[in-house]
């Protein structure tokens, strides 16, 4: 899959933010948030997509007991609200920002189109980071379902080895410096964050990992 779908650099704002467009920058404009703003309900109409300028955004639903599924946590150059590119005319999540500052890039549909259609190199980046996040939300879901909350983890760690890991040249341990809280990483395994702490104290006591806030660091071999 990595090699299917891995591109140079996945931060789409760089490209895709219609203020890098002539025909565009004047119209185009930045939407700011609050933590717990709603962007989008379940529901509502699907217009637009989105493009994080800075902050995250969660991306969720509630299934039939009222109870929330995270499906992702997105962050900066990521896209969210795809799927209205495909002709979806009701959105089936929501979309709510986690951070005080942050900012979006509201896209229109019919402006999304036009940009995809102009500009050949540009719309098949787009597919490729779509087509990423379907894989990525199939494999979490298989996971929810069928594997325990340690797998999950394991499994998180791997996905986050590949999107922010390097390797640290003195031990050839991987250093993951991420922008994820606790609870974020608790939501999005689908577990609570006590039973996060404990998953992860216990990979750090038997020396598969170090953590703190910002970092992990997945041994090469036991420390």
């Amino acid at each position: 899959m990595k090699s299917l779908w891995f591109f140079e650099d996945t931060n789409l704002f760089k490209i895709l933010c219609p203020h890098k467009f002539k025909a565009y920058k004047e119209c185009h404009n930045f939407d700011a948030y609050k933590k717990q703003d709603y962007i989008y309900f379940e529901q509502d109409s699907a217009n637009k997509v989105y493009l994080i300028e800075k902050g995250k955004v969660k991306i969720g639903y509630y299934n039939q007991q009222g109870t929330e599924v995270v499906k992702a946590i997105l962050s900066r150059g990521e896209l969210f609200g795809e799927t209205a590119i495909f002709g979806d005319v009701k959105r089936d999540e929501f979309a709510m920002s986690i951070d005080n500052t942050t900012s979006i890039c509201p896209i229109g549909v019919d402006a999304m189109h036009d940009l995809m259609r102009d500009n050949q190199t540009f719309s098949l980046k787009v597919y490729k980071f779509i087509g990423l996040r379907l894989k990525r939300l199939e494999r979490r879901l298989q996971l929810l379902l069928y594997k325990d909350a340690k797998t999950r983890l394991e499994e998180f760690l791997h996905e986050l080895c590949t999107d922010y890991g390097y390797d640290c040249e003195k031990t050839g341990d991987k250093i993951i410096q991420h922008p994820y809280t606790q609870k974020d990483i608790a939501s999005l395994i689908g577990t609570s964050r006590p039973t996060l702490n404990i998953l992860l104290n216990e990979l750090k006591e038997d020396n598969i990992i170090a953590f703190n806030r910002k970092e992990i660091r997945i041994y090469s071999q036991p420390a």
